[in-house]
């Protein structure tokens, strides 16, 4: 490709585009004006028109030359190429052009002092460019300074290294009209330093292009700045750093919030009402997009129209925890709609309805069609609407079930158990069970075994317990069971947390530990000398009821039938007792 210049219109010399990179003009010369490549192919020669000459008699061409032959669009002029114009040519040349895009209906104040091509060809191709891409000119008139970039040194360069790092081509539109400033960017300086930190952060490298076009205005953030910031504190309260890539994926506009301004206001609130930062930060891992509602207004309005309704304070936690969603939705107006169904459909009071709420936050957004269908079929089977209502308080999960799953546990539990209704007022849980899975194999373990007991005896508990009780000689003495409570860990009476953890003891550590504590209450009960605790007769009384009762307790703890083995240290006071009872009830023993 060559430039032709035109001297006195006698001599014509080229010049190679490949040896040059800029061409300045001054004196008495015509330059025919530069036609920029076509966007959609590639003319081997710059096309060329007369333009009038100078009366400056001086000419002279100054070349620089480039090594740039890898990048071809690195190497051509930029947008001041052509004429050094005098002040007033430029004036001129800038009327022209403004003048030109004043009649494709593009406003150009903002390019007042922005410096523009000399030639209306050259702003025609930008402006060409553009359209293909999809811009509208309501969208150019929106970002002006968008006119500002050339199409080789600006515009393809940057465009095809978002094409590359995952934005389809059918997209590239869309992002820049969502992000117009990316055309000013530079590849090297800016863009790609961007796509380093998202992937050191672990985001995948086929997801890079969802996020950008999630979020384009990542790409114009400064690493140290906010994005490094958020990162660290999330971190800091618990973040597992593996976890940053997946959240960034999900929801990458925390990594445009400040954190003394949004997200260290968010947790302080969320911890205030009595969530530990630890599951604050399961839940960002999982919900990133919690870090997006608006504090003062959403989550308190929020938070107080769950009191209103008749949510406890100390409930707040638990329901939160169970759905993270609830903080960012309508809900006042969900809740009310939602009480108000209840006491018309179900029969159920307000008060019960927050205890619903309680056990069950996911309620408010759940459609009223779907719980009226399992309340319509329990009714069906007999059950009166009162005590539906009271089905539904112990177990809101009723309410989300399938009818056809609810229908084959009620058959299995009259054909096959043949057991009173009763019993599922007493325990609704029994329809949250599988069938097929849960209810059916330990219940025909039971009858094998001759086994009667309650629902909740065999099917509230873990693989592993019901194996215990099987092996057990008697059933044990039946309790409070743990409260029914989706998405956290169960609650036991006396205020325990019971956790997946408290399962992986070994026997023989649990064995060890109840021995280790019954040694020590046995010795420190026992008198040291006979003399100490009165005659040598009481002292043998004593000891014998001491070895009988520690020979039972070690018997049970052997079969691990007893709750012995999970004794912990605040229940050495209930041991206590149950050493000086039974000291008291065989003393009388010769």
């Amino acid at each position: 490709m060559s430039v032709v210049f035109r001297r006195n219109a006698k001599a014509l010399f080229f010049i190679s585009h490949r040896n040059i990179s800029t061409a300045f003009f001054i004196g008495h010369a015509s330059a025919l004006p530069y036609k920029d490549y076509s966007v959609d192919s590639l003319s081997p020669w710059i096309q060329q028109s007369k333009t009038p000459k100078t009366s400056n008699p001086m000419v002279s061409a100054r070349l620089f030359s480039t090594q740039s032959g890898k990048f071809p669009e690195y190497e051509m002029p930029s947008v001041t190429w052509g004429v050094i114009q005098g002040r007033k040519e430029k004036l001129v040349s800038r009327v022209i052009i403004c003048d030109y895009l004043k009649s494709l209906g593009i406003i150009p104040d903002e390019l007042e002092h922005l410096e523009l091509p000399s030639t209306i060809e050259v702003m025609k191709e930008r402006v060409e460019f553009l359209q293909k891409l999809g811009l509208t000119i309501d969208h150019i008139n929106e970002y002006p300074l968008m006119l500002g970039c050339s199409v080789r040194k600006n515009m393809i360069p940057v465009l095809g290294y978002l094409e590359k790092i995952g934005i389809p081509r059918s997209k590239m539109g869309e992002f820049v009209k969502n992000y117009p400033q990316v055309l000013h960017a530079s590849v090297v300086v800016e863009l790609v330093p961007v796509v380093r930190f998202l992937r050191g952060l672990d985001v995948e490298k086929q997801d890079l292009g969802y996020v950008l076009q999630k979020y384009p205005e990542l790409l114009g953030f400064k690493l140290e700045g906010t994005m490094s910031t958020s990162v660290a504190y999330l971190v800091s309260i618990g973040v597992g750093p593996r976890d940053i890539g997946p959240m960034v994926t999900q929801y990458p506009y925390f990594l445009g919030m400040r954190v003394g301004a949004t997200i260290k206001p968010i947790v302080d609130y969320l911890v205030s009402l009595g969530l530990p930062k630890k599951i604050l930060a399961r839940m960002f891992e999982k919900r990133a997009y919690i870090l997006g509602y608006d504090l003062e207004e959403t989550m308190k309005p929020n938070v107080d129209s769950l009191i209103s309704f008749g949510v406890r304070k100390q409930s707040l936690a638990s329901v939160i925890a169970q759905y993270p969603p609830i903080l960012g939705l309508p809900l006042k107006a969900k809740l009310s709609s939602q009480q108000y169904f209840f006491n018309l459909k179900l029969k159920i009071d307000p008060e019960g309805f927050a205890r619903i709420i309680e056990k069950m936050p996911q309620i408010v957004s759940l459609n009223q069609n779907v719980i009226l269908k399992p309340i319509e079929f329990l009714r069906g089977r007999g059950i009166p609407p009162d005590d539906v209502a009271k089905m539904v308080v112990k177990c809101p999960q009723l309410v989300s079930l399938r009818v056809e799953l609810m229908k084959n546990g009620f058959y299995f539990f009259k054909s096959e158990m043949q057991r009173p209704l009763k019993e599922l007022l007493e325990f609704p849980e029994y329809f949250t069970y599988s069938l097929e899975s849960r209810i059916k194999p330990r219940y025909q373990r039971l009858s094998s075994k001759g086994i009667r007991c309650s629902l909740a005896w065999f099917l509230n508990c873990s693989d592993l317990r019901f194996e215990e009780r099987l092996q057990a000689d008697y059933i044990e003495t039946e309790s409070m069971g743990p409260s029914f409570c989706m998405g956290g860990k169960l609650e036991v009476p006396g205020g325990e947390i019971v956790s997946d953890e408290d399962e992986d003891e070994s026997d023989d550590e649990a064995e060890f530990v109840t021995a280790v504590l019954i040694v020590n209450l046995f010795m420190s009960l026992l008198p040291k000398t006979p003399s100490a605790g009165g005659s040598a007769g009481e002292y043998f009384k004593r000891l014998f009821s001491m070895i009988h009762f520690f020979h039972c307790c070690w018997s049970i703890g052997q079969n691990r039938k007893a709750n012995f083995l999970r004794l912990k240290t605040s229940n050495l006071g209930k041991m206590n007792c149950c050493l000086k009872f039974s000291r008291l009830n065989l003393s009388s023993v010769d």
